[in-house]
């Protein structure tokens, strides 16, 4: 039992980062570390830096950046809730995702001022007109 913890207080980041459910595969965490998506200590890093308690790390996936501190090391892949006690999102990051997907969410609207409005937006804002007659 000790020797398996032992192994757990030294662990690559792209182990850490699959075994926190960032991506999918270990391959897919090495590559966005080697593409700059993950930033250790406000520095880009390597596949094999090891993380450890206390850590603070920048993670872009898709439209997100999440900045986070870790709270555990672990190399083998577990649960969701598992997973999730090996990090702590700061505050400040949580809401500046929720506020980025807000205003993706209200983009994804389809509501533009240039140009001609499409077939769908010409409908609706007939429908709209209509309704409020």
């Amino acid at each position: 039992m000790s020797e398996h913890a032992e192994r757990n207080e030294r662990v690559r980041l792209d182990k850490w980062l699959w075994a926190a459910r960032f991506y999918k595969t270990r391959a897919l965490a090495k590559a966005a570390i080697e593409g700059g998506k993950v930033h250790c200590r406000g520095e880009r890093c390597k596949a094999s830096k090891e993380p450890h308690l206390g850590d603070e790390l920048l993670i872009r996936t898709g439209f997100d950046e999440r900045t986070l501190i870790v709270r555990g090391l672990s190399g083998v892949r577990r649960g969701a809730t598992e997973a999730q006690a090996l990090y702590e999102e700061t505050q400040e990051s949580r809401e500046r995702r929720e506020r980025a997907s807000e205003q993706r969410k209200a983009g994804a609207l389809g509501v533009t001022t240039e140009g001609r409005p499409s077939k769908k937006q010409r409908r609706d804002l007939q429908r709209f007109q209509q309704d409020s007659q």
